[in-house]
């Protein structure tokens, strides 16, 4: 007999279908990571396995990025979904809590809403953003939107409102200060912490080679 599609089988075939011409950082297979991240980060924690694994499939359905900054059509896609598979009410409010705290929005804005599940899945989805696959897809992105890779007059913004953050044009190299670098000291879980702190090293080597090339040094 044919194996029957779980929830979570049926949630990875429309994510897949959804995000099929998704700009590269924030496509399928940046999904595919966030969830085996979250699946790595569960085993050392007490969190419901089944929330985690939607929430971390369901984080990037529609990236307000995407759409104009409203941050409206993710969680309104992704409940939709749920209750077309009859999930209960309880499972697709968390998951949609998740999706609506999990993003950073520039670091100074307060996070509404708390779970062992959003902190399991927000640690896997910021793990992405850093290290070799943080740094390719920061580029990635900054193409994307036609950023300038560098520019030594234009420094990071530090203090910069949600707003300003979302709407920010700035060069890439920016980017790494204001948000990739700042990620490590914010993880929620052991296995989160540890594995940024290899990821967050490796990026600070990256930036040292960077300027020494940007120079013109050996």
């Amino acid at each position: 007999m044919p194996k029957e599609n779980t929830l979570i089988d049926k949630t990875i075939e429309f994510v897949k279908q959804s995000l099929e011409n998704a700009e590269g950082g924030h496509d399928w297979f940046h999904i595919e990571r966030v969830l085996k991240n979250s699946r790595l980060i569960a085993q050392g924690e007490e969190a419901d396995l089944q929330i985690v694994e939607l929430g971390a499939l369901l984080h990037d359905i529609a990236d307000s990025k995407f759409h104009n900054g409203d941050e409206t059509i993710g969680p309104k896609v992704a409940s939709d979904f749920l209750r077309s598979q009859e999930v209960s009410e309880e499972v697709i409010d968390h998951v949609v809590k998740i999706i609506e705290n999990i993003s950073f929005k520039g670091g100074n804005t307060d996070q509404k809403f708390t779970s062992p599940e959003l902190d399991i899945v927000q640690d896997a989805d910021r793990l992405d953003a850093l290290g070799a696959i943080g740094i390719a897809r920061t580029f990635n992105y900054g193409g994307y939107k036609g950023r300038a890779l560098y520019d030594p007059e234009i420094k990071p913004n530090l203090k910069m409102t949600k707003e300003e953050y979302k709407a920010s044009k700035a060069p890439t190299i920016n980017h790494f200060y204001e948000k990739l670098l700042l990620l490590k000291d914010r993880m929620n879980t052991q296995t989160g912490r540890r594995i940024a702190a290899d990821r967050h090293a490796f990026m600070v080597h990256y930036l040292d080679q960077f300027y020494k090339e940007w120079e013109g040094e050996k």
